[in-house]
C-alpha cells in the first residue's frame, strides 16, 4: 500500500527524470561490461556500432522535436494530418538510410577497419524502426505523456543489455559487433512498446482544414541540420581516432569518450523536458527565460560535480568502469568531460532557440562543428592533442551562443522602452 501510494505521488517529470537517469546507467553498464569482456581492442570494433547508434539517435531526435512540436501545437483533424504526413516521410528516411548503410557495407568495413561487412547490414536493417520509434516517442513527448514515454526507453535498454551480453557470455565463438549489431535491431522493436496506434491511423475526416506542410519541412530541414552537427560534434573524434590510431589506442579513446559523456546523457533529460514546455509558453505568450534559467543551472551543477569527480580520482573512476586495462587513459578523463560538459551548457541554448524559432545558433553549431573536425585532422600527434583540439572548439561554440543570447535578449528588454 505504502508503494502504491509512493509512486502515485511521483510527478509525470520526476518519474522521467528517474527513468531517463535508470536507462543511462543500463547504457553505461552495457557499455561497461563490452569494454571489459571484448578487451579494448575488440571493444574498438563495438565502439563503431555504438557510435553508429549514437548518431542514428541524434538523426531520429529530428524526427521527435518535430513530432513533439507539432503534437503540441496541432490538434484533432489537423494532427490527424499531420501524423499521417511525417509517418510517411519518416519511413522514407529509414529505408532510404537503411538501403545506403546495406549497399556500402564493405565501404564502411574498409573505412574503420572491422573484421566483418555483416554487422553494418544488420544495422541498416534496424534504421526504419528507429525512425518510427522517434515519432511514437515524440508524441508522447508533444502531449506531456511522460511515463508512456518512459516505457519505451526502459523496454529499448533492457532488451539490449540482456540480449546482448547474454549471447556474448553464452555463444563466445560469435562474432561479438554481430551479437552487437542483433541486439541493436530487436531492442528497437521492443522501443516501440507501447505504440500509438494514431500513427497509423488513416485519415478519413472531412479534413476542413488542409495541413501546411511548408513551415513543418522548413522546421524539419532547419531542425535536421542543427542535429546533423550534433552528430559530427559528437561523433566525429571517435570515428577520426579510429583512422589515425591502431585499435588499442581507439579503445582506450572509446571507453574515455563513454565514460566522459555522461555529462551530455544526463543534459539531455533536462533538453526532453525543456523543448515542449518552452513551445507551450510561446504559444500562450508567456515568458519563456525563467524555464530556460532553471534548466542550465542544472546542467551546470551536475557538469561541475562530474568534472571535478574525475579531476580528483580519474584512475579510480576508470578501475570501476572498464578496469586496469584502460588505466592509461585515465589522465585525460576530467578534461574530456570538462569538453562534454561545455558543449552540454552550448546545447541546451541552441535547443532553446530552435524551440522559439531563432536559427542562427544552429549556423553557429554547425561551424563549429565543421571546426572540430578540421582541429582534429590538422593536430592529431596524441590522443591528448586531440581532447585539447576538442575544448578549444567547444569554449568558442559556449562564448558564441551565450553572447547571442545575451545580445538577443538585450534588444527584446530595450525594445519596449523606445
Amino acid at each position: 500500500m505504502n508503494y502504491k501510494e509512493a509512486y502515485k505521488k511521483i510527478g509525470p517529470e520526476q518519474f522521467f527524470m528517474i527513468t531517463i537517469l535508470f536507462v543511462n546507467a543500463g547504457n553505461y553498464l552495457y557499455n561497461l561490461l563490452l569494454g571489459r569482456i571484448l578487451g579494448p581492442a575488440q571493444f574498438a570494433d563495438a565502439a563503431i556500432l555504438i557510435t553508429f547508434l549514437l548518431g542514428l539517435s541524434f538523426v531520429g531526435m529530428t524526427f521527435q522535436v518535430v513530432t513533439a512540436r507539432y503534437a503540441v501545437l496541432f490538434e484533432d483533424e489537423i494532427l490527424n494530418q499531420f501524423l499521417k504526413f511525417i509517418f510517411k516521410n519518416a519511413l522514407a528516411f529509414g529505408l532510404l538510410f537503411g538501403f545506403l548503410v546495406i549497399v556500402f557495407n564493405q565501404q564502411l568495413q574498409q573505412i574503420f577497419h572491422t573484421k566483418t561487412a555483416l554487422m553494418f547490414v544488420i544495422f541498416g536493417v534496424s534504421l526504419p524502426l528507429y525512425f518510427v520509434m522517434s515519432i511514437n516517442r515524440g508524441l508522447f513527448q508533444g502531449k506531456n505523456n511522460l511515463k508512456s514515454l518512459s516505457k519505451t526507453y526502459y523496454f529499448e535498454m533492457l532488451c539490449r543489455l540482456i540480449l546482448t551480453i547474454a549471447i556474448i557470455l553464452l555463444f563466445p565463438s560469435i562474432q561479438s559487433s554481430l551479437v552487437i549489431a542483433f541486439g541493436i535491431l530487436i531492442s528497437l522493436i521492443f522501443g516501440l512498446i507501447p505504440f500509438q496506434k494514431s500513427i497509423l491511423n488513416k485519415d478519413n475526416s472531412n479534413q476542413n482544414e488542409q495541413l501546411d506542410t511548408k513551415p513543418i519541412i522548413t522546421f524539419f530541414a532547419l531542425t535536421a541540420f542543427y542535429e546533423l552537427t550534433q552528430i559530427i560534434i559528437n561523433n566525429s573524434d571517435i570515428l577520426l581516432v579510429k583512422h589515425y590510431f591502431n585499435n588499442e589506442q581507439a579503445g582506450l579513446y572509446a571507453s574515455l569518450a563513454l565514460i566522459g559523456r555522461v555529462v551530455y546523457y544526463v543534459a539531455w533529460m533536462f533538453v526532453m523536458l525543456l523543448l515542449p514546455k518552452v513551445i507551450q509558453l510561446k504559444k500562450d505568450g508567456a515568458d519563456t527565460l525563467p524555464i530556460l534559467l532553471k534548466y542550465v543551472f542544472y546542467i551546470v551543477l551536475v557538469s561541475a560535480i562530474i568534472v571535478l569527480g574525475t579531476f580528483l580520482f580519474p584512475e579510480l573512476v576508470v578501475k570501476i568502469m572498464f578496469g586496469e586495462k584502460y588505466l592509461p587513459i585515465a589522465f585525460l578523463l576530467w578534461k574530456y568531460a570538462l569538453a562534454t560538459s561545455i558543449f552540454a551548457v552550448a546545447n541546451i541554448f541552441a535547443y532553446y532557440f530552435l524551440s522559439i524559432n531563432e536559427y542562427v545558433p544552429v549556423l553557429i553549431s554547425a561551424i563549429l562543428g565543421l571546426t572540430q573536425i578540421i582541429l582534429i585532422v590538422l593536430f592529431h600527434k596524441s590522443l591528448e592533442q586531440v581532447v585539447t583540439m576538442q575544448i578549444i572548439a567547444m569554449i568558442i561554440l559556449l562564448a558564441f551562443q551565450l553572447s547571442y543570447f545575451l545580445i538577443n535578449r538585450n534588444i527584446k528588454v530595450k525594445r519596449p522602452l523606445n
